[in-house]
């Protein structure tokens, strides 16, 4: 998922354009960009078009935002948007290992109410200085867990650090990196605000695949295709993984433990690499299955 948009609940005018625009993902949002006397008419947009049966086809990814599980919205959320079709549900500021296996629970209630068979996955997002010191165990709380999402705004401005201060937005970043790495889950980058800004979006983009994340949010359309080129790997790292796996493969049928592919020494980490960015690029189309 390369790209993800996000759209309001509350707009229900742009749910099928953005299903068929180029985001990977599409992320129906009930928290922050619903105002709080239309959460309950979001809540129902969304529900409306989940049931309407015109996501089928689409081929995305599609995730639903809900509000905080200490809100009042919380659970009328959590019964409106798992439906049949939707993959993740965006939970914003979980504050414990707890939390998230409540939020589980609920989730897994409302598959049985709502006839869900393929149970959901859970995007976590990293909001708070304690997320942030405990995003390993959050991520490890539950198998559902696939996921921790970036939350730099909301990290960042109650505290008064600035939010395009380099080193901060490179320490939080490696930090959810590494304890997405200890849980076994990928790291998602977060929103960029400022929508008229596209090279700030592709530099911290870029910044954020160098560090292993897998996609950023989009919170405008003009960001998806920025999003789609960084995160698409590179033609040279297609043809240098083809030749890393191929050598992989030859070296294990052999009995060869370490071994040189363009004059770089090649061991089991880079193999395991160069096997991701191959797979990526045959789910890009890119590569022959």
């Amino acid at each position: 998922m390369r790209s993800k948009l996000f759209v309001p609940g509350s707009r229900p005018e742009l749910f099928a354009k953005a299903l068929n625009g180029a985001a990977d993902g599409i992320c129906f949002d009930l928290e922050d960009a619903v105002a709080e006397p239309r959460k309950a008419e979001a809540r129902s947009a969304v529900r409306e078009f989940l049931q309407s049966g015109g996501t089928a086809a689409t081929g995305k990814i599609l995730i639903a935002r809900v509000n905080a599980m200490d809100t009042p919205h919380f659970a009328d959320d959590i019964a409106a948007v798992v439906q049949p079709g939707v993959h993740l549900i965006n939970l914003p500021k979980p504050e414990s290992p707890a939390h998230v296996c409540a939020a589980v629970a609920a989730i897994a209630r409302a598959e049985h109410a709502n006839g869900v068979r393929t149970p959901l996955g859970l995007l976590l997002n990293i909001e708070a200085p304690k997320a942030l010191r405990m995003a390993a165990e959050l991520a490890a709380a539950d198998p559902r867990v696939v996921g921790l999402q970036m939350g730099l705004g909301d990290l960042f401005e109650p505290l008064d650090i600035a939010r395009r201060e380099p080193a901060a937005i490179q320490q939080a970043m490696f930090a959810i990196r590494m304890a997405a790495g200890e849980a076994g889950v990928y790291a998602y980058d977060g929103a960029f605000a400022d929508i008229r800004d596209t090279e700030g979006f592709r530099a911290e983009a870029a910044l954020s695949r160098r560090l292993g994340f897998l996609g950023k949010t989009c919170i405008h359309p003009s960001q998806i295709a920025i999003a789609n080129e960084v995160y698409r790997p590179s033609d040279e790292e297609i043809a240098h993984a083809c030749k890393v796996v191929e050598a992989a493969r030859k070296a294990d049928a052999d009995g060869v433990g370490a071994y040189v592919v363009d004059g770089k020494m090649i061991d089991i980490p880079f193999v395991i690499r160069a096997r991701a960015i191959v797979a990526s690029a045959r789910s890009l189309g890119l590569l022959p299955g």
